[in-house]
Formats: structure tokens, sequence, C-alpha cells
């Protein structure tokens, strides 16, 4: 299948080389001192007259526009990237450090535990608040997910997920929050591979997890569509979106995980959105740099050799249906044990590395 690519699992305890690793909920608030203070500095330095910190510019490498220091979302200081990259100066590996700033530098989001996704979205928001900025979610539970593939799973059964992303909308309360609903989830079922007996489930919670989330005010949801790889015709999967409740939600997202170059993902989104009604849409931008792997296609999508990150985060799309370009798959997370990788959503140092050198070129 040319278009399918894996969701990557973060573990709240994930580790690091060398480093000690304490569950988010102790590690993510005190990071946020420092984090603070170095951007007062960075305000109060300022050169009067100077460039405007909040206007986006075009970004030389893409030809998109750069990401706006006003950007809403929040960045986690404790990412793997963030210590990776103090990891590599203490050791002496300066420009590598350099680079991968690149990634820990920017917003990318949070996928919560399968089992009990609440205290890591509750810290996540208690800091993000601090900043006064949003966070950026992806809710990825729903029962017989992936079709048994790396990141096969999910909840036992309806009531299982239907208590999970209530736990989960719950945790993000009155905060403001961008939650991208089940990656894969709807493409499954378009391109023949979720068996028929699970469709008209699948949909009531896919529906039923709109309204819970939409039920706090602040939090924009955004059902997933694959990528234009994967469904070539938007029309096979529009059906699907609304009956996913695509008209309560605030749209629909594209290309998680995936290569696809901008262009083609916004074309495909203008053609999509024209069949539901005129929806919004995102685009995951965090490995798209280079466009999609050439070539050899087997897999093409499980950790692509020769990849750049894409368009950093922003809302400054120029684009008055496409609301923002996202980093959702977190950059340098395996895609799964293919070419050589670890397991999905292992940090992958290495290939951080690659993403973030070739985003330089």
């Amino acid at each position: 299948m040319p278009g399918r690519r894996i969701i990557p699992r973060v573990s709240a305890v994930s580790g690091h080389p060398g480093v000690l690793k304490l569950p988010r909920a102790f590690r993510v608030l005190p990071a946020l001192t420092a984090v603070a203070l170095a951007t007062a500095l960075a305000v109060s330095c300022s050169s009067p007259g100077g460039p405007d910190p909040t206007a986006a510019s075009a970004d030389p490498v893409r030809g998109e526009p750069a990401p706006s220091a006003a950007s809403p979302y929040w960045v986690d200081p404790d990412s793997d990237a963030v210590h990776q990259a103090r990891a590599w100066d203490r050791q002496g590996r300066a420009e590598d450090a350099k680079a991968l700033r690149r990634i820990a530098d920017h917003p990318a989001a949070l996928w919560p535990a399968w089992d009990d996704p609440a205290p890591e979205i509750r810290a996540a928001v208690k800091a993000a608040a601090r900043t006064g900025k949003s966070v950026l979610l992806v809710a990825y539970n729903i029962p017989h997910r992936d079709c048994g593939a790396y990141s096969a799973g999910g909840a036992k059964d309806a009531d299982t997920y239907r208590s999970w992303l209530g736990e989960f909308a719950d945790a993000i309360g009155d905060a403001p929050a961008t939650v991208i609903l089940e990656p894969d989830a709807l493409a499954l079922i378009a391109d023949g591979c979720t068996p028929s007996q699970y469709h008209a489930e699948r949909y009531e919670l896919l529906s039923e997890a709109v309204d819970t989330l939409k039920a706090h005010a602040r939090t924009k949801v955004y059902v997933d569509a694959g990528n234009p790889d994967w469904i070539e015709e938007p029309s096979k999967i529009a059906d699907g979106l609304r009956q996913a409740g695509i008209d309560r939600a605030d749209g629909f997202s594209l290309n998680v995980s995936n290569f696809q170059r901008n262009a083609d993902v916004k074309k495909y989104g203008a053609l999509l959105s024209d069949a539901v009604g005129g929806a919004h849409y995102v685009i995951d931008t965090s490995r798209n740099g280079g466009g999609p792997l050439t070539g050899d296609r087997a897999e093409a999508w499980c950790n692509p050799p020769g990849r750049a990150l894409g368009t950093p985060p922003t809302t400054d799309t120029r684009d008055d249906r496409l609301d923002a370009y996202l980093w959702i798959k977190r950059p340098g997370e395996s895609d799964g044990t293919c070419r050589g990788g670890p397991e999905a959503g292992t940090w992958w140092p290495e290939y951080a590395l690659g993403l973030a050198h070739r985003a330089e070129s």
C-alpha cells in the first residue's frame, strides 16, 4: 500500500542514552523557569526598529511561511530532542546539538498514553498555561487500530474507548488545545483494510469523540483523513468524514506521519474540503521537507532515508481554509522496526539528526 505509514507511540518514560527520565508529571514544570527566562531575555534584547519578532517571513529553505514568534502552540521543554541536544553539548558535539535544536525549539504534538492519558495531558496543560500557549495533542486509541501493523492495538472495545476519550477530554478541561483525532482510522476503512463489521462502530465512536472533545469550548478537533498518496480520490474518504462528525469538528488533518509535499497536500485538501462543505484542515509538515521517497517504494512511509524537516509549525498559512502547518508526528521518533529503526514511537537520534541537517542544506 503506497500511502501507508506508521503512527508513533510516545512514552511518558522513554529513555535517552545516559539520561534518566522520570515520568513527565515530575519533569515538565521545573524546566519552564529556564524557558521563560530565555524568552524574556530574547524579547528584552530586541533592537528597537529591528525586524518585528512576531512577523512571519518567507522560509528560504522551503519557500513556505516561516513560523511566527507568536505561534500559539506550546514547545515541550522536556522533549527527547531537548535532552539529546543537551547530551551532545556535554559530549562536545556542538554542531550536532545546534542542528537538533531545529527540532527541540519547535512545538510537536503529544501522543498521550494508551492506558492512562490524563496525567500527561494535565501536566502539559499546566505547563502550557504558564507560557500562554495551546497544547497540541493526538488521540490515538481507536479499537482495532492499525490493522495489526506496527502500531496494532487500541482500546479493547467501544466502552473502553469512550471511557479513555472522556478522561482525555476532561484532562484538557477549559485550557486551549488542538486535538488530532485518530490518525489512520478513516483511511484504513477507505482502503479496505479494516473489516466491514467494525465500520459502523468506528464512525459512531469518532462522531461521539468529536462531541466529547468539543464540549470543552477551547478545544479544537481535526478528524484525520489520511494523505493523497494513500487515498488518492478525496471522494473515497469524504463520506467517512461526514459520518465521523466533520460538520461539528473544526476540520480534518492530512499527511500525518507522512512525507507528501505541501503543494500536493494543499491541492488534495482543497478538493476534500469542497466535498465536505468547505471544512478547514491542517497539514503535518514534520518530515516533508524533502518530499516522499522516490525509487524503491516498498514501505516508503516507514523510516525512509534522506528525508528532511518540513515547514515549522505556524498558523500563518496564507490560505483561508488551511488553519495550520503542524508537527503532528514527532520528528526523530521511529515509524517502526523497518530500515534498522527501533520500535514505533521510540526516539532515534541518528534519524532525527539527519532530518535536521538536511533541512539546513
